[in-house]
């Protein structure tokens, strides 16, 4: 049978994953069973997808990136080189915790920079932007721009990842796109 998506010969990919069409999965990647991978996504050199991992579709992984068990990123995620989730709270060598495992979810269109650290249990919300080595320890909100240690939520971005500048009314445009954002109770959204 031939496949509709490319596996780099170095890749590992075990049983039972479902992986859409046109994704590629590149040098060194090991993707374990039960795990699912949408169309379209490409998956950088040594990456790590544990098993019941769910990615949507056109989700980009850089280099050197590891998805626990619990982890799932909708649509159009963006995830930078060796950007790290976790997935248990209190981990110990000595003691098993598979039963422990939280669930981390990262909604469409949104952004973790290089070496940013997710902290398990949290969510990210639809097209939020994680600055490079911040560390998430509580969720962030939609249209959300966050840097730090820990996190801090220091602005807003548009889907094209630019800052939004409100006026007194409440209203910003997206420079690239002229897309109309609007902001009221600390929640942003996009006017249509």
């Amino acid at each position: 049978m031939q496949r509709d998506y490319f596996v780099h010969e170095s890749a590992v990919i075990d049983e039972n994953c479902k992986i859409g069409q046109g994704s590629k999965i590149w040098h060194f990647c090991h993707v374990m069973s039960n795990s699912t991978i949408g169309p379209n996504c490409i998956l950088g050199q040594n990456v790590l997808v544990s098993k019941g991992v769910i990615l949507g579709e056109n989700v980009k992984v850089q280099n050197n990136v590891s998805i626990y068990t619990g982890v799932i990123c909708e649509d159009d995620v963006f995830l930078g080189p060796s950007m790290v989730f976790t997935n248990v709270i209190n981990p110990r060598s000595a003691i098993i915790r598979k039963n422990d495992y939280q669930k981390t979810i990262v909604r469409k269109g949104a952004s973790i920079g290089a070496n940013a650290t997710i902290i398990c249990g949290n969510e990210i919300g639809k097209y939020a932007f994680v600055g490079a080595g911040s560390v998430v320890t509580k969720s962030v909100n939609d249209y959300a721009l966050v840097v730090g240690n820990p996190s801090k939520q220091v602005g807003w971005v548009s889907e094209y990842g630019h800052k939004l500048n409100f006026d007194k009314s409440g209203v910003a445009i997206c420079r690239e796109s002229g897309q109309k954002y609007r902001i009221a109770k600390e929640m942003v959204w996009r006017e249509e």
